[in-house]
């Protein structure tokens, strides 16, 4: 059996940990946050002791860090057991030029180097039904799949290294424009007199519906605001996405809008406030409450684990 190492067990990385103990994984975790590693302990795992031990002891080493500088360290602990039989997975969200960097690194150690940035929300990670995209070569795509496929639902090989965590930092540009506008949307509605429980049914059976709109307009209105997603990790993207533009030499309008919009959050609420408390500065701006009876304070996903499969673009 695949013995897999895990690094970084917090709000994603746990639970993706989590998924491949349920499914039956061969697993060895390890975080700064102690109690995180004997929560993981608790339910089945090995202790993996440090990074470099698990290279050592693993054949796939998985991070999932709130940062590539953390990632970068990581690895260099890492770097010196990785050889042929050796395989790395970058699940956190980073920069595509920094992924390339270090799985350079690995390469030319001999071993296989993949980014895999996930995309669905904390409450599909905890079920398996998140999707996961894979940059990578065929070959080592194909040897990783049966692991990918404990974690997520949907599998989507993207290319070459770096260019799942292209994909994956735009998909989260277009969900932070989306949680703005759905803001706004349910800040004028209420001034305009509509009720928002009516709202938010009319948005989920028109073309504005959305996945956040189906997931966060429920946490806006239920006054919970906690996503388990933080403005400093919305504006890490958003902000590689316009790097992204500007390498490319597109100029981008609305995007420098967000960052700077999300800016004024961070400077309000905090640094690492909850990305739903975005609303609180229409509500400050116009007195009005945008919550309403009946919405849940949690996201539960009541999908049922499903095996996971790979999905294939139209050619």
């Amino acid at each position: 059996m695949m013995k897999v190492g895990f690094v970084g067990l917090g709000n994603v990385g746990g639970k993706l940990a989590g998924s491949l103990l349920r499914n039956g994984t061969d697993l060895a975790v390890h975080d700064l946050d102690a109690d995180r590693v004997t929560q993981m302990l608790a339910a089945g795992a090995k202790d993996g002791l440090s990074p470099a031990s698990m290279m050592q002891n693993c054949d796939v080493v998985i991070t999932c860090l709130p940062s590539p500088a953390a990632s970068a360290a990581v690895l260099q602990e890492m770097l010196p057991h990785v050889n042929n039989t050796k395989t790395w997975l970058e699940m956190s969200t980073t920069d595509a030029a920094e992924v390339k960097r270090i799985g350079a690194l690995v390469s030319k150690a001999g071993g296989a180097a993949v980014d895999c940035p996930v995309s669905g929300g904390c409450h599909r990670a905890d079920t398996g039904n998140i999707s996961i995209y894979a940059g990578c070569d065929r070959g080592t795509f194909e040897r990783i799949l049966p692991l990918l496929t404990r974690m997520g639902r949907r599998i989507l090989h993207t290319g070459p290294l770096g260019s799942a965590s292209i994909l994956k930092v735009m998909t989260n540009y277009l969900a932070t424009a989306n949680l703005l506008t759905l803001c706004e949307a349910l800040t004028v509605m209420k001034a305009a007199g509509m009720d928002l429980a009516t709202t938010f049914e009319a948005i989920s059976i028109s073309s504005g519906t959305s996945f956040v709109h189906e997931t966060e307009s429920q946490l806006i209105l239920s006054g919970s605001r906690d996503v388990n997603f933080t403005m400093d990790l919305v504006q890490k993207d958003i902000g590689l996405f316009q790097k992204i533009a500007e390498d490319n030499n597109i100029p981008l309008e609305i995007s420098p809008l967000l960052i700077s919009m999300i800016s004024d959050g961070q400077a309000r609420f905090g640094t690492r406030a909850q990305s739903d408390r975005m609303i609180e500065r229409l509500e400050e701006a116009t007195g009005l409450d945008i919550r309403a009876p009946g919405f849940p304070q949690e996201l539960i996903d009541d999908e049922p684990e499903e095996p996971g499969y790979e999905v294939t673009p139209a050619r």
